[in-house]
């Protein structure tokens, strides 16, 4: 070895040692860095919100989801949605204009399937601000006149509805949207390790405070009007995803004899009767995860997998009735390894 080449080694061997000394330095601080937990309720449910940090954030967090609440919560008469609502349209924001925008996409990409104009109909079975009297068909094809997804479009910034009765109903998809916008906020703080729960949607981040990837209970759908059943029907072993379910086993109601649930088919105006029982959609943003959950409650086993082949980006694990009325499950291939029974 030749003196120049020696004194070049000689010049990098302090870096390298200095380097991996930063190295140790940095991943000790980051085992030894606490792990905070918020909970709370917004949006007419609870959120859990787990994440590696010196620092609470939690007055933080709340701020972020009251922001999307004075935008998409039904319940607030002074939201952007309420206020479009009550007129023929009005002035949105860039939130409002977030979930709008992804819920047309989703609807133009399940036919219809996902419509966040089907709050009247909701309302008429009995499934939202009131429990009524069961809706002739009469009532119901009165009521579609005014539905559907396509009855509803944007100008820049500016909601039109091309019938004043429209109503706009974001539940389907505002809790995800909740869920992304608290991670965002997260992220902003380089918080990596992380967990948003918001009445059962779901994003994670990196590993959770045993320093293992986060593992995500799917419930088993039991008729559990209470939600009191916490019965794991399967456990994912998933990070770095966001995961949402929709069922009908928490929100249905029994009249003559007959099981009325809540999710509507904007399409025929009635309560799906189908047999899916739950559907869980794994994505990489939640509020994709919501929307889709939702739409494949609408269009049934079939179609819902004729979904997921176009979008492979999506996962999905499906809880059904079988022909002989047997619990069965259904999931994407890609999931295959990630599951625990």
């Amino acid at each position: 070895m030749n003196q120049k080449r020696k004194k070049q080694l000689m010049w990098q061997v302090p870096f390298l040692l200095l380097l991996i000394i930063g190295t140790i330095l940095i991943i000790r601080q980051q085992r030894s860095m606490p792990y905070q937990t918020d909970k709370g309720g917004i949006f007419g449910t609870f959120y859990t919100v787990t994440y590696q940090s010196e620092k609470n954030f939690q007055k933080e967090i709340e701020a972020e989801l009251m922001k999307v609440d004075s935008a998409l919560s039904m319940f607030n008469e002074h939201s952007i949605i309420s206020r479009i609502n009550r007129g023929n349209g009005g002035e949105a924001n860039k939130m409002f204009m977030d979930v709008f925008n992804k819920a047309l996409e989703v609807s133009e990409e399940t036919d219809g399937a996902f419509d966040i104009t089907v709050a009247p109909l909701v309302n008429a079975w009995g499934f939202g601000f009131k429990n009524g009297e069961t809706p002739t068909r009469q009532q119901v094809d009165s009521i579609r006149r005014f539905i559907g997804w396509k009855k509803v479009t944007a100008e820049g910034m500016n909601i039109k509805k091309s019938d004043r009765r429209v109503m706009l109903d974001c539940s389907a998809i505002a809790k995800g949207y909740g869920v992304d916008m608290v991670a965002q906020l997260l992220k902003s703080k380089g918080i990596t390790n992380y967990m948003v729960e918001i009445g059962g949607e779901v994003i994670t981040s990196g590993i959770n405070p045993r320093r293992v990837p986060w593992r995500i209970a799917v419930i088993k759908p039991t008729d559990d009007t209470l939600s009191v059943n916490n019965d794991r029907q399967a456990v994912l072993n998933v990070t770095d995803k966001a995961m949402a379910t929709s069922g009908n086993y928490r929100r249905f109601y029994y009249k003559g004899g007959k099981r009325y649930a809540h999710t509507i088919d904007p399409k025929t105006g009635y309560p799906v009767q189908h047999n899916i029982l739950s559907a869980t959609v794994l994505a990489a943003d939640c509020t994709t995860a919501d929307a889709y959950a939702t739409s494949f409650m609408v269009m049934g086993l079939e179609k819902a997998k004729a979904i997921l082949e176009k979008h492979p980006e999506l996962i999905a694990y499906i809880i059904y009735n079988d022909k002989d009325n047997n619990s069965a499950v259904w999931f994407t291939p890609s999931l295959k390894d990630k599951i625990e029974e």
